[in-house]
């Protein structure tokens, strides 16, 4: 699977999501963005399934805790 390579595709995709949010609002509101295909993957992938931002979010697909 292609990871995201660039953050800003990320921030891009989760504008607008109100926070808490789930795994499946956040893919909804990526494809509805029109997100990339490997960003709308790489969020349907994460094991988390609440985030309170977008922070959180960042966190889980970058690995950064």
């Amino acid at each position: 699977m292609a990871k995201i390579s660039n953050p800003i595709e990320l921030q891009k995709a989760l504008g607008g999501v109100d926070y808490p949010a789930d795994r499946e609002s956040l893919v909804r509101n990526a494809k509805e963005k029109g997100a990339k295909k490997e960003v709308v993957e790489e969020l349907s992938s994460l094991k988390k399934d609440r985030f309170d931002g977008p922070d959180d979010v960042s966190k889980a697909v970058f690995g950064k805790d």
